[in-house]
């Protein structure tokens, strides 16, 4: 079970992946499925930080969007990142508890752990990781969203300086999530041996152009071994 328009994604080339969307949006037979397409556009534009434009789609998308339809699903859920990554986690945390509630009703599983994960970031990230870990239980299929549910909860309690629950969080993450939290805790933790093999790991992991204080810093914990 996955997510039918995450291929179309490449969260490093956003131009192409808007591209393969506007030529998606052409070659739908629905409205609901317009609407989907919409609020992948909105996602779009608000990885981009314009979320004036984002909102606006998602406009667009309520209008075409079904009652119960898995473009309503998306346009709560994708509403609700905009108004998240803009800075209002109020707003957006009854947008994914909505978009949870009717992913569940209309079947639409991978967007329910998806809207579960995302609630998780922005209100009691303990009871709604465990919402998630319960769906993922009756539905195995879903694994994929093990890694996002533990990590978040890893950074939870890591900000709330609960060191040990942390580590705990960030070892049942799977790679490619585990390893910075996991140095990052340890190294905490003075155990300098296990940081290091940790960070060592972060490193090999890392795309691409990753943010050199982030390598700066995994660098420095692996030579402290």
């Amino acid at each position: 079970m996955e997510d039918r328009l995450r291929e179309l994604w490449d969260f490093a080339d956003l131009d192409g992946t808007e591209a393969r969307f506007r030529a998606l949006f052409n070659n739908v037979e629905t409205d609901d499925e317009r609407a989907e397409v919409l609020t992948q556009l909105a996602r779009v534009e608000g990885l981009r930080d314009n979320f004036a434009a984002g909102h606006t789609l998602v406009d667009q998308a309520d209008v075409l969007a079904d009652a119960d339809g898995t473009g309503r699903v998306r346009a709560l859920l994708e509403r609700g990142r905009l108004f998240r990554s803009g800075g209002d986690p109020e707003k957006a945390q009854p947008l994914f508890v909505a978009s949870f509630v009717l992913a569940k009703k209309s079947g639409d599983l991978w967007l329910a752990a998806d809207a579960a994960h995302m609630v998780a970031l922005v209100d009691d990230p303990e009871k709604w990781t465990q919402v998630g870990l319960d769906l993922i239980e009756e539905h195995p299929e879903l694994e994929h969203w093990l890694g996002p549910l533990y990590n978040n909860l890893g950074w939870h309690h890591f900000e709330n300086e609960r060191f040990a629950e942390a580590l705990a969080a960030f070892e049942k993450t799977p790679a490619p999530y585990a390893a910075y939290g996991r140095a990052k805790t340890l190294h905490l933790l003075d155990r300098p041996a296990e940081a290091a093999q940790a960070a060592r790991e972060a490193l090999e992991l890392l795309p691409e152009g990753s943010d050199e204080e982030f390598l700066d810093e995994m660098r420095k914990i692996a030579s402290e071994a």
